[in-house]
């Protein structure tokens, strides 16, 4: 049986109830990280490290990833059941009314069990889809309140993450990712720590992004001050 999988897209998620608080607490003005966001109206944000970052996503993540195991438990225990039945009746000699009860009764329970199987599957990936969903709109929402709070007329995404150690030969992969980052430069537009706060993460806690990554480009450390903390 092919073991079920959550994907590694890492999201964001937050209560049905914080999207409405978000649009009306009133957001700080940017961090050291994002100083220059008011003033050219424009900013960049890392969807991907907020999604890594972020306490309610991973906490329903691994809460689904525990209850996707159980269910692959209980599949994988209803498998080795049907391999113990096609033992069985290999051991009856074929064409015996024994063979063939057993024969009938495998092919209905191995119909069964494969049409169980893709319902768990789906079922989970609709659960996983929903997640994501949700996390994404209210991600998004706390964009746009921390954007109208602070005149700030575009928020484009990018990533922080660096390329490779410099220390060694990149890797292709990461010089691929690189290529295609669709912003290169940055400077200190960064509104990453602020939609985090506004998501009610205590940023001083975030890890830091490796060293000798250029600061245009890298992902802020927390900033020193405490944030502005946004209602879950």
């Amino acid at each position: 049986m092919k073991k079920l999988l959550i994907s590694a897209a890492v999201v964001g998620l937050m209560s049905s109830a914080a999207a409405p608080a978000l649009a009306q607490s009133a957001a700080p003005a940017p961090t050291a990280h994002g100083a220059n966001a008011s003033r050219y109206h424009v900013a960049v944000v890392d969807i991907s490290f907020i999604f890594k970052n972020y306490p309610g996503f991973t906490g329903q993540i691994e809460k689904l990833k525990g209850e996707m195991e159980a269910a692959d438990g209980a599949l994988r225990t209803e498998r080795d059941r049907l391999v113990q039945m096609e033992e069985e009746r290999n051991t009856k000699k074929p064409g015996s009314p024994e063979f063939k009860q057993l024969d009938e009764n495998l092919a209905r329970l191995k119909a069964e069990f494969t049409i169980k199987q893709g319902t768990v599957r789906r079922d989970f990936l609709e659960k996983e889809a929903t997640v994501y969903f949700t996390c994404y709109n209210q991600v998004a929402a706390a964009v746009k309140a921390f954007a109208d709070k602070n005149d700030i007329g575009m928020v484009l995404r990018f990533t922080g993450d660096d390329v490779a150690d410099k220390s060694a030969a990149p890797d292709r992969e990461a010089v691929m990712r690189m290529i295609m980052q669709p912003i290169i430069h940055q400077n200190k537009i960064d509104i990453t720590p602020d939609v985090l706060m506004m998501l009610g993460v205590d940023v001083r806690n975030l890890p830091a992004q490796p060293n000798g990554v250029p600061a245009t480009a890298t992902r802020p450390t927390a900033p020193a001050q405490g944030g502005f903390q946004g209602q879950r």
